[in-house]
């Protein structure tokens, strides 16, 4: 999986801070593997091959409906500490078949949506 982000830096930091990623490995500021489990995130900035505009025109720029969920043990404890991080987040937790969701946001602006199953 791969998310266009503004900044690099910023993103693996988020990442590993509030959703336990770590760093597969770095190329500066254009680009970022990261992993957490069987799921590795490939993270491009503006100066990598991933955000060079398409035939036409059209750039590649991060935000829209599209996201990855993360299972998580505890939800509640999760989100209170990304509110107290100032992190951004979406809607409120929803409960309803298998489980509890909420989706957060990336310092770029990608959905994340953390699930506690039931």
């Amino acid at each position: 999986m791969r998310y266009i982000v503004k900044d690099v830096d910023a993103a693996v930091s988020f990442y590993i801070e509030h959703l336990s990623f770590e760093t597969v490995m770095q190329a500066g500021s254009a680009f970022a593997m990261i992993a957490k489990e069987d799921l590795t995130l490939w993270i491009a900035g503006p100066k990598a091959l991933a955000s060079r505009p398409m035939p036409d025109g059209n750039v590649p720029e991060p935000g829209g409906w599209n996201w990855f969920v993360l299972e998580v043990d505890d939800i509640e404890a999760v989100v209170a500490s990304m509110k107290q991080a100032g992190v951004n987040l979406w809607n409120d937790i929803v409960s309803g078949v298998g489980g509890k969701q909420i989706l957060a946001e990336d310092p770029s602006g990608n959905a994340i949506e953390l699930f506690q199953a039931t």
